[in-house]
């Protein structure tokens, strides 16, 4: 057993990807031609998105949709980079809302928290070093 995807339900599939794009530079690695279902190209773990209305057809009983909650859902993201300053700054140019602005946490990590236009929360941080 290995972890194959993380997917992500929005409102906009295409609007979720240009945001990662422009955001963080993370290249779209497929689109379908519906709209409902994306990825970007993160390497072997996938991030996708798909359509709430996707989402509506795989549970029948209904969703919490990031999108229309008030507070980020108890989820993340976690983007890992040197410069969480600049990227954090870029995401809030792009759209992203601010949650917590960069940080340094007591074990030496740079943290901070944004929620991207789709509603999807977001870490961005700075690699563990193991002590």
């Amino acid at each position: 057993m290995k972890l194959g995807y993380t997917i992500a339900y929005v409102p906009s599939v295409p609007a979720a990807l240009a945001f990662f794009e422009a955001a963080f530079g993370i290249p779209r690695r497929f689109l379908h031609e519906s709209g409902d279902y994306g990825e970007l190209d993160t390497g072997e773990t996938v991030l996708a998105f798909a359509s709430n209305e996707l989402g509506g057809m795989n549970f029948p009983n209904g969703f919490v949709k990031s999108s229309e909650s008030d507070i980020p859902l108890g989820m993340e993201i976690a983007l890992v980079t040197e410069a969480v300053v600049e990227a954090h700054k870029k995401a809030l140019a792009e759209g992203g809302e601010e949650i917590a602005p960069p940080t340094e946490k007591p074990w030496g990590q740079t943290v901070s928290y944004l929620r991207c236009p789709q509603g999807t929360l977001i870490e961005l941080c700075t690699p563990m070093v193991p002590t």
